[in-house]
């Protein structure tokens, strides 16, 4: 017990930290904008560490998820509705209803994206992937020509949504970014940890090292009574769910929903962060989200933008970001696969004292362990 405490400590020490920081720094400066885009960016990285790197689900296509999340508040949030079915001022509800919505709505997303990669492995899965997150990108790129229900087009298109609603969370006053930045670091902050808790108990839960099964050797999985049809769609529906509450987060504290920003680059960007950080390791996660939020937020634009003009290119950094977070796999891949800090791996002590075999059973627990 002493033990556990310990170790704990000083993740706690960091957590208030984290919390009490935004209380010494400027209420609209730039480190703490920069803050809250980390912390958006972790609880992406979290949801794709569920389908990546706890499942095996290569998903090249994760924009889509944060898509429909942004999507949610541009239809439930704004007057992007205005005169249909009588509406004079558009729909507007409540932030926490729209974190639900964009829940269930990503959800059903994920699995309808899980149902045509039930039977395919490896590169197919990445290929079915990348085409989900590009047409759902042109579709709201181009919603303005499109229409579902009447008249009313699926999105503005490339004019995007604006002004949407502040964010308002009951027994609080609206948010206004442009006075205050910290009740939204304090909220995504609040989010991450919420994140960051239901990813651990997933980890640890029988859900989880069903997920490590499959992801170790799904024949085996399969032969160890894994429901690997059930499995594949849960993690696709959890993962998806992270994603689309970051998602709704993240326009509502911009204040606009531009499907401009629907492109396959951004899925780049937060695969990136899961396979520098550790496939399957939530710290690992974690900090690759920080590391590469500074790095473009931070010293792309402002500390490094000018580099290859000091040795005479004419261009800077900034533009070929999207090219740098590719490098960064491939390096990540080739120098240190297993990420900055590698995924714990189960041991099959660890499964038989959670999941012990009766004696006379054939049912093997830990079929899927690697010796």
């Amino acid at each position: 017990m002493t033990r556990v405490r310990g170790a704990a400590l000083p993740r706690v020490v960091v957590v208030v930290a984290l919390a009490i920081a935004p209380l010494f720094l400027s209420a609209t400066g730039d480190v703490l904008n920069n803050m809250v885009l980390a912390a958006i960016y972790v609880v992406m990285a979290l949801g794709l560490n569920v389908i990546v790197g706890f499942a095996g689900l290569l998903d090249l296509g994760y924009v889509a998820f944060y898509a429909f999340g942004a999507m949610v508040v541009g239809w439930w949030a704004s007057g992007f509705y205005t005169g249909a079915a009588g509406l004079e001022d558009g729909i507007h509800v409540n932030f926490l209803i729209l974190v639900i919505g964009a829940i269930v709505v990503c959800a059903v997303a994920g699995a309808v994206i899980g149902l045509p990669t039930l039977r395919l492995r490896g590169d197919y899965i990445a290929i079915v992937t990348l085409a989900f997150g590009e047409i759902i990108g042109r579709v709201f790129a181009n919603g303005d020509e499109l229409s579902v229900f009447g008249d009313h087009p699926v999105s503005n298109g490339r004019q995007s949504i604006s002004p949407v609603d502040a964010i308002d969370l009951p027994l609080l006053e609206p948010f206004d970014p442009a006075l205050n930045l910290r009740p939204h670091y304090w909220t995504i902050f609040a989010i991450a940890l919420v994140a960051l808790f239901v990813t651990i108990r997933l980890r640890d839960s029988k859900l989880g090292r069903a997920w490590v099964a499959m992801r170790d050797d799904e024949p085996a999985a399969v032969c160890a009574g894994v429901p690997v049809v059930r499995t594949k769609l849960l993690a696709y529906g959890t993962g998806a769910a992270f994603g689309g509450v970051a998602g709704a987060f993240y326009v509502s504290y911009l204040g606009v929903v531009n499907p401009a920003k629907f492109e396959f680059s951004f899925s780049i960007f937060i695969l990136a962060m899961v396979v520098l950080g550790g496939l399957g390791s939530i710290g690992g996660v974690i900090a690759g989200a920080v590391i590469l939020s500074v790095l473009n937020n931070y010293l792309l634009p402002e500390v490094l933008y000018d580099l290859p003009g000091k040795v005479g290119l004419a261009f800077n950094l900034s533009a070929i970001s999207s090219g740098i977070y590719g490098a960064i796999l491939v390096l990540a891949m080739l120098l240190r696969p297993q990420g900055r800090v590698p995924g714990r791996v189960p041991r099959a002590s660890d499964l038989l004292r959670a999941h012990p075999v009766r004696s006379g059973s054939s049912h093997v627990h830990d079929a899927h362990v690697r010796p």
